[in-house]
C-alpha cells in the first residue's frame, strides 16, 4: 500500500493506492449543516492549507447507526457531507464518472457500504468512481416554506441539493483524479434510484451528468407540498412549538429530532388528512413522513409524471428491477407469510389486503399466464411488480415518448440459490442483491454479499452486469461482449433485457400482466 496525493479547489488530500487503484475516503465537499445551518444550504466549505489524510469514511447522515455498513464508519452526525473516490489513477486521463446515489430510501444508509466499494469498478474497467453522504429524513426534507419565509422555500429538499453539490465538486474536481467532468453517469438503487430519478428533473443538476441509471428505485412523483406542510405541522405540535417560533426547531438536540420521527407517523395515522395526490412509483412520503418535495423550485413537478423531464430529453437512461424484489422485503419485515401459503384461497385472502375486489381478476390473469406457478410464487411476483416493476415500465414508456435520447428497460434474474429464511420458498434475485454483482464485489473477500449465494456462476453474471453499466458509463449505450445486443425500449416491440449468466432480449414480456395493471390504474395515464 503506498500514499497518494492528489489537489482539489480547496487544498491538498492524501489517499492510498491499493491494487492498481486510488482511494480517497471521507473528502469534504461542503461546509457545515448544524447549529444555525440545520434545515439551511451548507456553509461554504473553508480551504486548508496542510496536506488532510483520506483513509477513513466521513460520518454518515443522521439515523441509526445500525444502518449503515461500512468498515470502521463514523457514528452518524449532521454534519455529513463527505464524499468518496475510487480511480484507477490521477493521470489526467478523461475517464467516464459513475456518481452513485446508495440505497435506504431517504432515511438510511451511506456512500460507504461495503457492498458498493467502488475499487473493483474502477480497476477492471477504467471508470472513476463517487459516493456522497448527504442529509437524509427529517435532517435532508423538512418542508418549512410555509413558515419560515422565502430562505426556506427550499427546505423540502435540501438531501436532494446535497447531492447536487457533490456533483458540482465533480464538476469542479474530478479532473485531477482522472475523470471527465463532461461524462458524468449518476446512477442508484432503491432510494438511490429514487434520487437519481429526481436528479433526472432537477434543474440545479442538469448541467452536471450526461446520463442515468435507475435500478429498483423507480420515482415517478415525490411528495406533494401540501402533504409536507401537513407534516411539519405534525412536526410543530409534537413538540409544541408554534409556527411563528419555527426557529426554534434549531435548539432542538439532534438525537431528539430524529427520535421523533415515529411519532410524527402514528399522529399522522390518527389526525392527518389525506394526502391530495395517488403517487406512484417509489419515493413519495405520506403525512409524518420525509422525502423529495414537489416545491415548484428545487423540483418544479414530479419527476416522471405527467412526463418525462424535458430537460435530461437528450440524456440517455437505464430503468429497471430485479425479477423477486419482495423477498427481500418480506424478509427484513419479519412477515414471511407470504411465502408460505398453502393453496389460492390462501393468496386470495393475502392479496385482497391491498388489491380489494380487484384481486380475483389479478389471480386469474397471473394463473392463466404462469400455469404452474404456486400460490406463493403469484404472490411474490404480484408484490415485486407492483413495488418496483410498474413504475419502471411507465418510466420507460414515458421517456420512449419523447423519441430523443434512448431507454434502455431490463430485469436482473441471476438465482442466488438461498431460501427465504425459515421457508423453503427460493430467495431468488431478491431486492438490494445488485449492488454486489453491478459493483463487482460478488467476491467471497467482499463483506455483506450474502444475497449473492455462493454459486460460482454468480462471477459470471456479475461480470455481465457491471461490464453492461460500465459500457453505458463509457459510451451512452450498454453492451458487453459475448451477449446479446440490448435495444433501446420502444412502445412497439418493448424490448426487456434479461440479465444472468447468459442474459436474453424478451419482448413485450408479461404482455397480459402489463395490460391487466394498466386496465386497473396501477400503471400511470396521466
Amino acid at each position: 500500500m503506498d500514499f497518494v496525493i492528489s489537489n482539489t479547489a480547496f487544498g491538498k488530500i492524501r489517499g492510498i493506492r491499493e491494487r492498481g487503484v486510488n482511494i480517497f475516503k471521507g473528502i469534504p465537499y461542503s461546509g457545515s449543516v448544524s447549529g444555525k445551518r440545520r434545515f439551511s444550504r451548507p456553509a461554504n466549505l473553508e480551504p486548508w492549507k496542510d496536506v488532510r489524510d483520506t483513509f477513513k469514511l466521513g460520518t454518515p447522515a443522521m439515523q441509526s447507526p445500525k444502518t449503515v455498513y461500512g468498515n470502521d464508519e463514523p457514528h452518524p452526525g449532521e454534519d455529513c457531507l463527505f464524499l468518496n473516490v475510487w480511480t484507477p489513477a490521477n493521470d489526467n486521463k478523461k475517464r467516464p464518472v459513475m456518481f452513485y446515489n446508495h440505497g435506504g430510501g431517504f432515511s438510511t444508509g451511506s456512500g460507504g457500504s461495503t457492498g458498493q466499494d467502488g475499487a473493483n469498478l474502477a480497476r477492471f474497467f477504467d471508470v472513476v468512481v463517487v459516493e456522497t453522504n448527504h442529509r437524509l429524513n427529517i435532517f435532508g426534507y423538512l418542508y418549512l416554506g410555509d413558515v419560515a419565509g422565502e430562505d426556506y422555500k427550499t427546505s423540502g429538499n435540501n438531501g436532494m441539493l446535497d447531492i447536487v453539490e457533490g456533483l458540482k465538486w465533480v464538476n469542479q474536481n474530478i479532473a485531477e483524479f482522472g475523470g471527465d467532468p463532461d461524462n458524468v453517469m449518476i446512477w442508484g438503487e432503491s432510494g438511490g434510484g429514487a434520487k437519481t430519478s429526481c436528479l433526472y428533473a432537477m434543474p440545479s443538476a442538469e448541467k452536471y451528468f450526461n446520463k442515468a441509471s435507475v435500478e429498483s428505485g423507480p420515482g415517478v412523483m415525490m411528495t406533494p407540498v401540501e402533504t409536507a406542510i401537513e407534516t411539519t405541522s405534525l412536526l410543530l405540535k409534537e413538540l409544541n412549538i408554534s409556527p411563528k417560533d419555527w426557529r426554534k426547531l434549531l435548539q432542538v438536540p439532534a438525537d431528539k429530532l430524529f427520535a421523533i420521527q415515529p411519532q410524527l407517523m402514528k399522529a399522522a395515522g390518527t389526525s392527518a388528512k389525506k394526502s391530495p395526490v395517488q403517487t406512484r412509483g417509489i419515493g413519495a412520503a405520506g403525512p409524518g413522513g420525509f422525502s423529495p418535495v414537489v416545491d415548484g423550485i428545487v423540483l418544479p413537478g414530479h419527476p416522471f409524471s405527467p412526463t418525462a423531464p424535458s430537460i435530461s430529453i437528450n440524456k440517455p437512461l437505464i430503468i429497471g428491477w430485479n425479477e423477486d424484489e419482495y423477498t427481500f422485503f418480506a424478509n427484513a419485515s419479519g412477515d414471511v407469510s407470504g411465502c408460505q401459503l398453502p393453496d389460492f384461497e390462501a393468496l386470495q385472502k393475502k392479496l385482497e389486503l391491498q388489491f380489494g375486489e380487484k384481486t380475483s381478476k389479478i389471480i386469474e390473469t397471473y394463473r392463466s399466464s404462469r400455469s404452474n406457478a404456486s400460490p406463493s410464487s403469484i404472490y411474490i411476483e404480484v408484490m415485486s411488480v407492483t413495488f418496483m416493476g410498474l413504475g419502471s415500465i411507465e418510466i420507460a414508456e414515458k421517456k420512449a415518448l419523447q423519441n430523443r435520447a434512448p431507454v434502455y428497460l431490463y430485469n436482473f434474474g441471476y438465482k442466488s440459490g438461498l431460501k427465504v429464511p425459515n421457508t423453503d420458498f427460493p430467495m431468488g434475485t431478491a431486492h438490494a442483491m445488485d449492488i454486489g454483482f453491478k459493483f463487482n464485489n460478488v467476491r467471497p473477500e467482499m463483506p455483506g454479499q450474502y444475497l449473492a449465494g455462493e454459486k460460482p456462476e454468480r462471477f459470471k453474471a456479475s461480470l455481465n452486469f457491471a461490464s453492461l453499466w460500465t459500457s453505458f458509463a463509457h459510451t451512452g449505450k450498454p453492451g458487453v461482449k459475448d451477449q446479446p445486443e440490448w435495444p433501446a425500449y420502444d412502445l412497439i416491440q418493448r424490448p426487456t433485457y434479461r440479465i444472468d449468466t447468459n442474459c436474453e432480449v424478451i419482448y413485450d414480456r408479461n404482455k397480459s400482466e402489463r395490460e391487466l395493471w394498466k386496465s386497473l390504474g396501477y400503471l400511470g395515464n396521466d
